[in-house]
Formats: C-alpha cells, structure tokens, sequence
C-alpha cells in the first residue's frame, strides 16, 4: 500500500505544526496507516530548534512525544515530496501557495481545519504568545481534524 505524505506547516514550526506531526503520527502508529509526516515553518526564524518546551509538555500529557522533531523551514521541493501540505492558518496557507512551483501543485496546499467542518474555528490559533490553556485548545482542534484526516484517508484507501 502506497504511503501517503503529509507536510504540517505553521509559522515557525515550533508550536502548532509540530504538534500536528505528533497527533499524526500517533494516530497512524495506532491506526498502522502507511502515513509519512513532517513538519515546517514558513519563516526560517527557528530553523534546527526543537518544538516550544509548553509544546512539548502538552503533547507529553496526551502520551505523546515529540521532542525529536526539529525546526525547519518549507522549501518549494515540498509541493513535490508530499501529498498534503495542511497550514494551520490562513496566513500560513498564502505563505504556501506562493511558494508553489507551479499551479497544478497548488491545491495539495490547504487548511488543516477543512478536515473538521464542523469545529467553530477556521484556523488553529497560535498558542505562543498565550499560556497553558491555549496549548490545550490547540491540541483539541488538532486532535479533532487529524482524526477526520486519517478517516477520510482511510475511506479513500477502500
């Protein structure tokens, strides 16, 4: 069975995206799906550094760990190297679009949260600036979306 690549995007890749990656990647562990992750910032302003430490403890508490992960920035190559490139904000989603190499790669380019229609928010907030909670909320629309994902994978692989 073919692996499906996806590519977790946010600004600095060291809240949101890479705590999308964890949530993916535990979800198609338990799932045993044929999922390839990574994650990525649309600016380089933390390239190399491991995900925020309030990251880090959140995910930690959900029994998952991702202090592995490391910061990076998205390259154009990434429209050719994944599937899905899934934004965590509308900004983030420009960012991509932009970086696309051509537009027939543009749409596998898209917002995380479109694969949880029925959540309120559009946009996963970022959680940096804030404390606890909002790594929390951040953590519940993630976890509510790539569920949703994995689903809709799944029914497609059928």
């Amino acid at each position: 069975m073919k692996s499906t690549r996806i590519l977790l995007v946010c600004m600095g890749n060291i809240c949101r995206s890479p705590m999308a990656e964890g949530i993916i990647r535990a979800m198609a562990q338990e799932r045993r799906a044929p999922i390839i992750t990574d994650s990525a910032g649309t600016i380089g302003h933390h390239i190399g550094e491991a995900p925020d430490p309030r990251a880090q403890a959140n995910m930690l508490r959900h029994g998952i760990d991702i202090s592995d992960l490391r910061a990076r920035q998205v390259v154009p190559e990434d429209f050719h190297a994944f599937d899905l490139l899934l934004a965590m904000d509308a900004s983030n989603l420009r960012g991509l679009r932009t970086l696309a190499p051509d537009g027939t790669l543009i749409s596998k380019a898209r917002l995380i949260m479109d694969y949880a229609p029925e959540h309120a928010l559009r946009e996963v907030p970022d959680p940096y600036y804030g404390g606890d909670a909002g790594f929390e909320a951040v953590h519940d629309m993630l976890t509510i979306a790539c569920t949703r994902l994995l689903d809709q994978l799944d029914a497609d692989a059928r």
